[in-house]
């Protein structure tokens, strides 16, 4: 099975895609097929920039062709104006997911934390090191936090298995 991870932003999206088999009597066997960050224009309208990485995400699914796809729940800090922005990027390319007959796990923060790692304050680095080392990637996962944390999304929704919900 391919699994897509997505991890929304505004001008950065990343994206993580592994793929999961069942080996008898060990479990499942996850692999590191392709990673790394969809760029939006920084200074596009929003509505340009939202069809655009649209458009990036529907030729990594082309590509990879995944079942099912894992995106990050929205994380409310301090700034409401990135947030709305973020939320409206994330229905962007959740359509885009829903086009193609991809099915979704949403995940939080905290979830994908304690999935990965097996505790849910986490930090980036742990994450990305224990993504590595489920993935059995020796060098680790290199480029933006945006990336591995795709990758880690991926990896939590796999072990989540409530697509849909």
């Amino acid at each position: 099975m391919i699994i897509l991870g997505i991890d929304p932003g505004t001008t950065r999206i990343g994206f993580g895609v592994i793929s999961e088999e069942s080996v008898k009597g060990e479990g499942k066997k996850f692999k590191l097929i392709d990673y790394g960050v969809i760029e939006g224009a920084p200074k596009t309208e929003l509505s340009v920039s939202i069809s655009e990485n649209s458009k990036k995400l529907l030729k990594i699914i082309k590509k990879y062709k995944p079942e099912v796809a894992g995106i990050e729940k929205i994380f409310f800090a301090k700034n409401v104006k990135t947030g709305i922005a973020v939320a409206q990027n994330r229905g962007a390319l959740i359509l885009e997911l829903v086009n193609n007959g991809i099915k979704i796990k949403e995940l939080s923060p905290s979830e994908i934390k304690s999935l990965v790692t097996g505790y849910g304050l986490a930090d980036k680095k742990a994450v990305a090191k224990m993504a590595a080392i489920i993935l059995g990637v020796k060098e680790g996962l290199k480029g933006h936090d945006d990336a591995s944390d795709a990758v880690a999304i991926a990896i939590a929704a796999s072990l989540s298995k409530n697509f849909g919900e």
